[in-house]
């Protein structure tokens, strides 16, 4: 699970888990806020994990709306599912994971390169970071 900036496709913060449980999805939602701040909304699927309370609280306590999808609704999140889709075809399906914790690095240094130096057709070819840090507000440099 990760959440994504929709601008750019970056990955803002990742973690892999192979339980539906609420507290990955706050364990992601809050690096994500430490790293790059409290966006307006927060978009999700109607997972029962993102419909939980412990994970409705999280963003509300940082003054974020929820937008979750509609039943059905895939174009709402896809860019999670455009991203989702490279995971598996351009990682997942071509490595050969020994174990869950193999599989968590491997899918975690795959995430790395994808936003450090996959060029993006829709981006112009540029990486996630750099479309995300365009995107960024500029502070003035001392002189």
């Amino acid at each position: 699970m990760w959440p994504v900036d929709w601008a750019s496709r970056k990955v803002l913060a990742a973690k892999v888990a192979i339980t539906l449980e609420a507290c990955h999805a706050v364990d992601v939602l809050q690096e994500a806020f430490t790293r790059h701040g409290s966006p307006a909304i927060v978009n999700t699927d109607q997972g029962s994990q993102f419909s939980a309370a412990e994970f409705v609280k999280a963003f509300e306590a940082r003054g974020c709306q929820i937008s979750i999808d509609g039943r059905g609704a895939w174009r709402d999140n896809v860019f999670v599912e455009r991203l989702w889709e490279s995971v598996k075809y351009e990682w997942v399906y071509l490595h050969a994971d020994d174990t869950v914790t193999d599989a968590r690095v491997s899918i975690m240094q795959y995430l790395d390169w994808y936003n450090r130096s996959r060029p993006h057709s829709k981006l112009e070819k540029r990486t996630p970071d750099e479309a995300y840090a365009v995107m960024l507000p500029t502070v003035k440099q001392a002189a």
